[in-house]
């Protein structure tokens, strides 16, 4: 081994392991110019709730710009979550090949579940059929996503509080009969037994 590769090795093997293999991984990668698999959303975490929101009231403001339906779709789809991405990535291509909107809306929303997707879809059609403004009734949409996500973090923190007075409970049970009940049920039995009452 040469007297240039020793000090090299250990560079590499202090990048590697301080202070942890991901983060010493992910600065090898930036060293060495390779990128590595995308790392942003780690697995087993939720993704924002928020987004189909965001992306929806995205595409309503290149609606309103004046972009074509196809266009502005196909430009919110880098940014949007599955499964709006895929049925915003179909229904662009479907446009853009020049099919009528009411079939490029149905097919490329055909065997999705997500309400926001189903939703957005029903909407685009209508708005097909009758020619209404598309970007209000997408800001509508956007704004009704929102308002359920609320919704259910409060109902999971109402949730919360209520699951948590039940340990809350049984850790001040046992306090509040060793302060207040016992001395009150002892003083009086006192005053029972000493004042010949019984």
């Amino acid at each position: 081994m040469s007297v240039l590769s020793t000090p090299v090795l250990i560079l590499a093997v202090a990048i590697l392991v301080w202070p942890g293999r991901v983060a010493g991984k992910r600065r090898l990668r930036l060293l060495t110019g390779r990128q590595g698999p995308d790392t942003r959303a780690a697995p087993g975490v939720d993704a924002d709730p928020l987004a189909a929101a965001a992306v929806l009231d995205l595409f309503a403001a290149c609606l309103r710009a004046g972009l074509p339906t196809a266009a502005a779709a196909g430009a919110v789809v880098p940014s949007a979550p599955e499964p709006v991405a895929t049925v915003l990535r179909r229904a662009a291509d479907l446009l853009a090949l020049g099919a009528d909107p009411t079939t490029a809306w149905d097919q490329a929303s055909a065997g999705v579940a997500d309400e926001a997707v189903v939703a957005l879809a029903r909407m685009a059609r209508r708005s097909a059929r009758s020619g209404a403004s598309l970007a209000v009734a997408i800001t509508e949409l956007a704004q009704q996503r929102r308002t359920e996500v609320e919704d259910a973090a409060a109902a999971r923190a109402e949730r919360a509080g209520v699951l948590i007075s039940g340990p809350l409970g049984l850790c001040f049970l046992p306090a509040f009969l060793c302060l207040g009940i016992v001395p009150v049920v002892i003083g009086l039995a006192g005053h029972v037994l000493n004042g010949g009452l019984l």
